[in-house]
């Protein structure tokens, strides 16, 4: 048996029936690393020694009795997460050689439920982009086709996933980024609710935006990670104060009486043939488990390009500020005077779209142009949301594409910024309104690729999204086939 191809619940009830043990499972996951690795390039660090150290810790726990749903399970963490002590470097070059002197909270939540930590994912450099193919220090590849891009940002924690080399990641997504690359690489990612989870820790691109979820093999992964690293945080001022429902529970439940909604929107010029065949199928499937599907419309989706892409760059301009070369990260050291060394800093040490964006973001925010653009953005955001908020008064979940294509090659977009910015064409409008989102697999195209299904769900409501995903995923088979790497 192939430990490394377990899924997490799997390896649960082996490890707590001691068929397995911790470390015999975190040695398997390394073997697996080093025989793809050199091909996917997912990781920017691995922990490997550090790994197996807390791999021992789990099974001393499990030989007491004292183990809980993530004890001794192989977790990757997207390298834009504090980790204590491990690099941390956000897929840039400002921040290289940067290792923090905490954990952020859901490291911290991973670390308390003792899992073991493989090592950092490889990202789109401070989470913009969505190819991976932004960041500073390698390019990822698809598992599924070497040739493709793993979606972004997330790419490296998706491919990990896709790949073996781990049992679950963590990723981010501001505007799609755990969304996208889950779909492209033919895994289960989730974006929380704004303010469900934690985003101590987490160096901001868009704070407005940017949450933290789990990438996984299915969706009971998803369910138990997701679990694990929610709650209220008092050390993240957007945290939101809810009980943390179990999650796995609600996956039993039936969808009969359950409706669904087709936002018309979202079936647009540009929306590749096969894509669109595969999400025919999947509401077919769905409406056979006792959904009824309806249209909906959500009017002001058109103009959510336009607004993520003000208030996104405007937020990063403001928070990538403090990477100045005075406090910590990479400083030029041939400046001859203050502002030289600032200026020489920011340009050597962020990548060509870093920069792209936060000078998007400074003009918008810049004297006389603010309420022309962030300001109308902003205003454009409240009509996203209460398109949302009026399609959840007549249906549970939205069902939608992911992305318009499957994964396009590497390189294809790289020099067209507005065509890469169109990959994430069904990711924004439900990021810039702050409810969650599940991607599922639902189907392959022609060449083999992955194609997933976006279901979308009301504030807090993460529960009806995964169940409605668990029994779609019980009714096919996509989620179950691998890739050949």
């Amino acid at each position: 048996m192939d430990l490394y191809r377990l899924t997490i619940h799997e390896a649960q009830g082996l490890l707590r029936e001691r068929k397995i043990s911790a470390v015999e499972l975190t040695a398997a996951v390394f073997e697996r690393i080093e025989q793809v690795e050199e091909k996917v390039t997912a990781y920017l660090t691995l922990a490997r020694d550090r790994a197996m150290a807390e791999a021992e810790a789990a099974d001393e726990l499990i030989g007491r009795g004292a183990w809980g749903p993530l004890t001794g399970i192989p977790l990757a963490i997207k390298d834009i997460l504090c980790t204590e002590g491990l690099r941390t470097t956000c897929g840039s070059k400002i921040l290289e050689n940067f290792i923090p002197p905490y954990d952020s909270t859901v490291v911290k939540k991973l670390r308390d439920a003792n899992a073991v930590i493989v090592g950092k994912t490889n990202l789109d450099e401070f989470g913009m982009g969505s190819s991976t193919e932004h960041s500073a220090f390698m390019l990822t590849h698809n598992p599924w086709d070497l040739t493709r891009i793993p979606g972004g940002s997330s790419g490296g924690s998706a491919a990990a996933v896709a790949a073996d080399e781990c049992l679950g990641a963590i990723g981010t997504d501001t505007g799609g980024s755990i969304r996208q690359p889950a779909s492209h690489c033919g895994v289960v990612g989730l974006k929380p609710t704004y303010g469900r989870v934690s985003r101590f820790g987490l160096v901001a691109f868009a704070s407005s935006l940017d949450q933290i979820g789990p990438i996984t093999k299915d969706v009971r992964d998803c369910a138990l990670m997701m679990h694990a690293i929610c709650g209220y945080d008092a050390m993240d001022s957007t945290s939101v104060s809810r009980p943390v429902p179990d999650y796995t529970r609600a996956l039993g439940a039936g969808l009969e009486g359950l409706v669904a909604g087709i936002p018309k929107e979202y079936h647009i010029e540009g929306l590749d043939g096969q894509v669109s065949e595969a999400l025919k199928d999947a509401i077919r499937v769905i409406e056979g488990l006792g959904v009824t599907c309806r249209e909906v419309s959500l009017p002001h989706t058109p103009y959510a390009v336009a607004t993520y892409y003000l208030v996104a760059p405007a937020e990063a301009s403001s928070n990538l500020a403090r990477y100045d070369g005075v406090r910590y990260g990479f400083r030029d050291t041939a400046s001859v005077d203050l502002m030289e060394m600032y200026r020489n800093t920011r340009s050597k040490g962020f990548g060509p779209e870093v920069q792209r964006r936060i000078i998007i973001g400074t003009y918008a925010l810049s004297a006389g142009y603010y309420e022309a653009y962030y300001g109308k953005a902003s205003q454009v955001r409240t009509l996203i949301m209460e398109d949302f908020k009026q399609a959840f008064e007549t249906c549970d979940v939205l069902l939608a594409p992911v992305a318009p294509t499957p994964a396009f090659k590497l390189g294809e977009k790289l020099d067209d910024p507005l065509s890469m910015y169109l990959s994430d064409i069904f990711t924004l409008p439900p990021s810039l309104a702050g409810i969650p989102g599940l991607s599922v697999p639902c189907g392959f195209s022609k060449e083999g690729l992955p194609i997933g299904l976006q279901i979308l769900g009301k504030h807090f409501d993460e529960e009806t999204l995964m169940k409605v995903g668990y029994h779609f995923e019980q009714a096919t088979d996509h989620h179950q086939r691998r890739p050949k790497i």
